[in-house]
């Protein structure tokens, strides 16, 4: 049995409670979180040994892997803690707000040699899956764009706000919703090397972005464009697609379907018709052992148990792969803030013109490579 303890305990953590308890292969030791009764309860109704301080915790348990389900900042003292300890580390997303801590964390759990995985849950969900099988096939030919969306209602009025609304909490749209749409298209087709034309735009909340929109480029000359907006009520819950076109046709994907459409012949390797083919997401989904939200997140939280249990190393989204959705969002941060600039100071006015795209900050260019 993989030995485990679990940081946090708001909607994620509470939600990775409930999965991980029921894993045949997991014994749940320990919990760690800030509220008194929220561990008063588990302990009371479900006897699991509770802590307040982390630190504490990873000292006095006997563990093999910890998950942190912890507001983002928090994200880098806790898993430095974690790898000190030689333990396999599932972190949720996004991974750092630091880019040179995610880097170091990265580094050291690579040359430990420990299991690590963020949680990026779309790499789960079986219609993206395939759209990456699809593309990886050559399916549609070269592609010449890309675009992801993410949109729903998490904040739709002035009043109130949580961790995910400030900015110092790391918080906001870019972090909460489009970060799943940059790591879907670096999943996918792979980082771009420059982005432009960034809008971080302000909607009810007062620190933080509630609309992203941004285009990707790439060295190759494909481009790609990123929408996301949490204030949108037209949505019951958030909802994210990806869709991209290629020279002989287009492939779409959200949570239920792909639709394929080829524009000239049919590809019986692929099983694929001229025109338009349609795959749901219960032909493509394997069955999870205990399904709460939806199957992706038992997906990945069974994967990272699996990938300790193989000793491999190479999970589907490592830190490594988080650290690359980091870099983008922090190009699109810079990005941001140069065109405001840019656009204060009409050229020739103390501002050079803007350009096209904004190449990787200096500070993040040697990172990954």
């Amino acid at each position: 049995m993989i030995r485990v303890a679990l940081i946090g305990l708001g909607k994620m953590g509470l939600s990775h409670h409930a999965i991980i308890n029921p894993h045949p292969d997991v014994k749940l030791v320990a919990v760690c979180d800030s509220s008194g009764y929220v561990l008063d309860i588990l302990n009371k109704y479900v006897g699991i040994k509770c802590h307040t301080d982390y630190k504490k915790m990873l000292a006095e348990e006997q563990l093999d892997a910890v998950f942190i389900a912890t507001p983002s900042r928090f994200h880098g003292e806790m898993v430095r803690a974690a790898l000190d300890m030689n333990l396999h580390v599932f972190c949720e997303k996004p991974f750092c707000l630091d880019l040179t801590d995610g880097q170091r964390l990265m580094e050291l759990a690579e040359s430990k040699g420990l299991v690590n995985q963020v949680g990026y849950h779309y790499r789960f969900v079986a219609t993206f899956q395939e759209m990456k099988r699809l593309v990886d096939a050559n399916a549609i030919g070269r592609i010449h764009h890309i675009r992801a969306e993410a949109y729903g209602p998490v904040v739709l009025k002035p009043k109130g706000s949580t961790w995910r609304t400030s900015r110092s909490e790391g918080g906001g749209c870019l972090y909460d919703y489009a970060s799943h749409g940059i790591d879907l298209v670096n999943y996918i087709v792979g980082r771009p090397h420059s982005v432009g034309g960034t809008v971080l735009s302000k909607v009810f909340s007062r620190d933080v972005e509630d609309e992203v929109y941004s285009t990707f480029y790439y060295p190759d000359g494909k481009t790609g464009q990123i929408a996301a907006n949490w204030s949108d009520e037209s949505y019951r819950k958030m909802s994210t697609s990806v869709t991209i076109w290629g020279a002989n046709g287009k492939i779409t994907a959200d949570r239920q379907e792909v639709h394929i459409y080829l524009r000239d012949g049919s590809n019986e390797k692929l099983n694929l018709s001229k025109g338009w083919n349609t795959r749901y997401t219960t032909e493509l989904t394997g069955e999870v052992w205990y399904y709460l939200r939806g199957e992706e997140y038992s997906a990945q939280i069974d994967h990272f148990i699996q990938s300790i249990k193989s000793g491999c190393r190479d999970t589907r989204s490592t830190f490594r792969s988080a650290l690359e959705a980091d870099l983008v969002a922090a190009m699109m941060i810079q990005d941001a803030k140069n065109s405001h600039v840019d656009a204060a100071f009409p050229a020739g006015i103390g501002s050079a013109p803007a350009k096209k795209g904004k190449l990787w900050p200096s500070f993040a260019r040697n990172l990954l490579d």
